[in-house]
């Protein structure tokens, strides 16, 4: 069965693009990593729940299939806003609902709150190149968060409980975390 991850095609560019290969000289099994292109890799999805959704899949790979790169501190994902505040040419970023109220408040200071606009960022596609530049891709600004075993193994337990075929522990998962569970329209 692990054989078909590696048949896959987009696995297998990124195996490319990355520049590793299964198998050391200790283990034929292991991640080769002596020609590893990028000490950096960066996971960078949407700032909603879809994009959560991705970044746990793309976790998962790392933690099974690839996790000397994570052992090795390459793996980090990006923080995209989900939020601009904004009241005329001021504006501020926000990474959840927290922030953008507050920046609402801050912004409105003594005025109507109705004068001031919120863009809720359904996908990184919507911003445009400078704001992607400026909130998410420049290394002067940005905020990675480095990806450690511990995550990635909580990411993959996760992605397991909720995608394998006992419906008890996702039921007990679901019914737990129901009452966290936001609507994103």
């Amino acid at each position: 069965m692990e054989h078909k991850i590696y048949e896959n095609e987009e696995i297998r560019n990124m195996f490319t693009a990355l520049g590793v290969t299964i198998g050391t000289a200790d283990d034929d099994k292991a991640l080769n990593i002596e020609k590893l292109r990028y000490h950096k890799i960066v996971i960078m999805t949407d700032a909603d729940v879809d994009g959560s959704h991705i970044r746990t899949l793309i976790l998962t790979l790392f933690f099974r299939y690839m996790k000397e790169l994570i052992e090795f501190g390459h793996v980090y994902i990006a923080t995209p806003p989900l939020y601009q505040v904004k009241k005329g040419k001021e504006f501020r970023y926000c990474w959840n609902e927290d922030q953008r109220d507050l920046a609402v408040r801050e912004l409105a200071g003594d005025g109507k709150i109705e004068n001031v606009g919120v863009q809720r960022y359904k996908g990184l596609g919507e911003m445009n190149a400078e704001q992607l530049w400026d909130t998410t891709m420049d290394p002067a600004k940005r905020t990675l968060k480095l990806v450690t075993l511990d995550g990635a193994a909580e990411a993959d337990h996760v992605f397991s409980m909720l995608m394998g075929d006992e419906v008890a522990p996702r039921r007990e998962f679901i019914e737990a975390n129901a009452r966290y569970a936001k609507i994103d329209i």
